[in-house]
């Protein structure tokens, strides 16, 4: 099995026929190409899966795109999609609000807590929760919560998929949980957010650390931190030489990954 990473809470997963695609989302760089897929467009035609784990564009900006070009599966949130006039629309991946426009041919749904397989893969979601997102433009700043109304952090979810007799876990971006991730019992990897110490839209290097040693998993990917931001080159800070001494002390394995790079299991 091979792990690479794009960025953000971008992953690419294959083993033998599989080919899992978490978060197809795009880059916020304001000179580099706004919002540009984090995955490579050659990576799009043979994907088999492709998990959203929330509606931020940052997240699934591209989702309906490598759909129709790869034919495969889209699992996400039940609350991602409505029925309207007979269709079910994934709440619109480059519109504005809360708008479901997105027609997907090969789409399944899932709830925390709820276990469906898809294809060759079995999927039990996660209850996570977005936290609040603080946005800086030089000496302004403006706050966003998750509500009702609001898009930010929308269709939040987490997986525990099963491929290749093996258990990974992505929890996207969320607060930590900790009665609720007690039922996860030392999955193969966990991909894990760090990078909520200044924005805190999810755990901090702390709390993904007191995460980790709830779930006790073989190996620990740190994720969704020092990302660019509009003209920022890092909107969230993290750490991640510390978090990653840190979960070594507790005799659990973990790699940093770089944008583009891999790991093999």
């Amino acid at each position: 099995m091979k792990i690479s990473f794009y960025g953000y809470n971008t992953f690419l997963v294959k083993s033998e026929d599989i080919k899992i695609l978490i978060d197809p989302g795009g880059g916020f760089y304001l000179f580099k190409g706004w919002l540009k897929s984090l995955l490579p467009e050659a990576e799009w035609s043979d994907i088999t899966h492709i998990f959203v784990t929330h509606g931020d564009p940052d997240h699934y900006w591209h989702v309906d795109r490598i759909a129709e070009k790869s034919g495969a599966p889209v699992i996400c949130n039940k609350t991602m999609v409505q029925e309207t006039n007979e269709k079910r629309l994934l709440l619109g991946p480059r519109d504005r609000g809360l708008t479901f426009t997105t027609e997907i041919k090969n789409l399944h749904t899932i709830a925390p807590y709820e276990t469906i397989d898809v294809g060759k893969i079995e999927v039990t979601g996660i209850k996570t929760a977005h936290g609040p997102l603080t946005m800086k433009l030089g000496p302004f700043s403006k706050t966003v919560k998750p509500g009702p109304n609001e898009r930010i952090g929308w269709g939040s979810i987490g997986f525990e998929i099963r491929m290749s007799k093996k258990v990974l876990v992505n929890l996207g971006d969320t607060l930590i949980h900790r009665d609720e991730w007690k039922t996860m019992n030392s999955p193969d990897v966990l991909m894990i957010p760090i990078g909520g110490r200044s924005v805190h839209n999810t755990m901090d290097e702390n709390e993904a650390l007191e995460a980790v040693k709830m779930i006790k998993p073989r190996l620990v990917i740190p994720c969704h931190y020092n990302c660019a931001g509009l003209h920022r080159k890092n909107a969230n800070p993290a750490d991640d030489k510390y978090f990653h001494d840190e979960v070594k002390k507790l005799g659990i394995d973990c790699i940093i990954l770089g944008i583009n790079d891999s790991v093999e299991l």
